[in-house]
């Protein structure tokens, strides 16, 4: 199995979901880019003027999919069915796997399996152009919002679980400010468009009092 992981030395875990340059998602995208760059993350996740909401939301959810991709990329040698029989997020916090479709009923899985899963799922939502329209003028489902918040609500139980159970390797690979600056970013616009519930949060409850008391 040792070969396996090694061979992912790439550090990204599924493909890269790229957003067609030249068209407006891109521009959004670059926009969201060079407002990050200013360091003002509040300001950063807030709707550009005139822009649609759902548009900005789907941009950002695979632009925090690709992030999250990486990092968990950065340490999957260290999430083993060895190291991480469950799929948890400390002591208190263990999520079992359902997509509602193939697997119906949710299954105890170790946390590899489990974030295997999650991410095939979400690459999937990402690549049905019913649900992410990549072409100009194609409207977003009615459905939209409901499939992006459950995207967002299992990407968040990857930071959890790298947070809780991998964050000493996070510290040994000197990637903290990485993940840090990625997981507040995420917070902040889920925040801003209220798009997971409190209680989902609570893992990482202490954490985001932190990142956004800094930032008053």
């Amino acid at each position: 199995l040792s070969l396996v992981s090694g061979s992912r030395s790439s550090k990204t875990f599924k493909p890269k979901k790229n957003i067609p340059e030249g068209s407006h998602q891109y521009e959004l995208l670059k926009h969201a880019e060079a407002t990050l760059g200013s360091g003002n993350l509040r300001q950063a996740v807030m709707l550009p003027e005139g822009e649609d909401l759902n548009e900005w939301i789907a941009v950002n959810t695979v632009d925090f999919f690709n992030q999250i991709n990486m990092l968990y990329g950065t340490i999957t040698e260290f999430c083993t069915e060895a190291s991480c029989p469950v799929m948890s997020a400390g002591p208190r916090y263990e999520y079992h796997w359902a997509d509602g479709t193939n697997i119906k009923k949710p299954i105890k899985c170790s946390a590899p399996k489990y974030i295997d899963y999650l991410m095939t799922w979400v690459q999937d939502q990402l690549d049905d152009e019913t649900l992410f329209p990549s072409k100009i003028g194609v409207p977003f489902p009615k459905n939209f919002m409901s499939v992006a918040k459950t995207i967002l609500k299992r990407l968040f139980r990857v930071y959890a679980h790298i947070y809780h159970q991998h964050f000493d390797s996070v510290m040994r690979l000197q990637e903290e400010a990485h993940l840090n600056t990625s997981f507040k970013h995420f917070i902040f616009f889920v925040q801003e468009f209220n798009l997971i519930d409190r209680r989902e949060l609570a893992p990482l409850q202490e954490l985001i009092e932190k990142l956004g008391s800094k930032d008053r």
